[in-house]
């Protein structure tokens, strides 16, 4: 089956300014006017319109039922992905469209995927509660279970600081796992259930978004404690985080419509208000240009934030119900797992 292909242009721009931690989407900044602007000749020419960004399309079909959660770009232009409902992890080839699924054992309900240090898929397995391994080569399949006395843990994600694997559940732990030794340790998050999205920054300090608990967690790697870091506006469900190149920390604000932003170098937030009467972000990722990239729940589209404009724009889905619920990139492309309509999708900008 071919892969289905949209050319889109951005369908809302909104302007953003303001200061920091107020909704820069409602404040206008007074615009100063002097004589010469008044006379004829001074008067200056209308702003430009901001230039459209366009964005292509591309959604590959995963088999039926698989309801494909997370994402994480391979080695060799292929993409991993979880087929939550079927227990494995699956591998597309976008060039051929082919898909080669591996089984990840009995009760396995995968969550998220990424790409180790070495290339293999570690995926964060809320059914078999455990952290697995496969090998991008061998497709050999290593399990390493959480504690006895850490069950149902609702693992969610994982990511990477040197060696050492962190991961996130949502019934409020979080843990690391030593890759070499296979040693594991699993913390009680501060505010108990809500751990989800977790990020490293270009320094290797880790952070996790807690949607229940609403802040965002500060990993100390030396001790394994959290900090609570509480965004301005309260109970706002910070869903996922990804880090910018510059190591300031972007959220996904599920239930306020909003995303955030934290500069650890200034201890300081910003938050801006997603496009739409109710926007729902869910995803987030922040690209190799630093242009950050949401999904948007409730209106079906991917959205794009750029942080030097200040200005959103989105595209629709090409799936109606896309439901998609994890982005992840590679330089020229942005991929996301449709888990409403069971496929991936590929987004490519100029």
């Amino acid at each position: 089956m071919r892969p289905r292909t949209l050319i889109l242009a951005a369908a809302v721009v909104v302007g953003c300014g303001g200061g920091g931690g107020d909704d820069p989407t409602t404040r206008a900044s007074p615009t100063a006017t002097t004589t010469a602007e008044r006379t004829p000749e001074a008067t200056p020419a209308p702003p430009a319109r901001p230039a459209r960004v366009r964005v292509r399309l591309d959604s590959f079909p995963v088999p039926a039922g698989s309801h494909p959660h997370d994402v994480a770009p391979a080695r060799g232009g292929r993409v991993w992905y979880t087929a939550q409902h079927t227990g494995r992890l699956g591998l597309l080839d976008p060039r051929t469209g082919d898909v080669e699924e591996i089984s990840l054992g009995a009760g396995s309900a995968p969550h998220g995927v990424i790409v180790g240090p070495g290339g293999a898929a570690w995926v964060t397995d809320g059914g078999l509660n455990a952290i697995v391994r496969v090998d991008d080569r061998t497709h050999r399949v290593r399990v390493f279970p959480l504690p006895a006395d850490r069950p149902d843990a609702n693992l969610n994600t994982a990511t990477f600081s040197g060696r050492t694997l962190w991961f996130t559940g949502q019934s409020g732990i979080y843990g690391r796992l030593d890759t070499r030794a296979g040693g594991m340790r699993v913390f009680d998050a501060p505010r108990g259930a809500g751990p989800y999205g977790i990020a490293t920054t270009p320094r290797g300090g880790v952070y996790y978004a807690s949607l229940a608990g609403s802040y965002l967690g500060r990993i100390d790697r030396r001790t394994g404690r959290a900090a609570v870091l509480a965004p301005p506006t309260p109970g706002q469900g910070a869903r996922r985080v990804w880090s910018d190149s510059r190591g300031r920390l972007w959220i996904s604000e599920y239930v306020a419509g909003r995303l955030g932003r934290y500069d650890p170098s200034t201890r300081r937030w910003r938050e801006w208000k997603l496009p739409g009467d109710a926007p729902q972000p869910y995803a987030i990722y922040v690209d190799d240009r630093d242009i950050v990239w949401l999904s948007d729940f409730a209106s079906n589209r991917l959205v794009r934030f750029d942080p030097t404009s200040r200005r959103f724009r989105t595209y629709p889905w090409p799936a109606d119900g896309a439901a998609v619920r994890q982005l992840l990139g590679r330089p020229g492309e942005l991929w996301g797992a449709q888990s409403g309509a069971d496929s991936l999708v590929r987004a490519r900008t100029p």
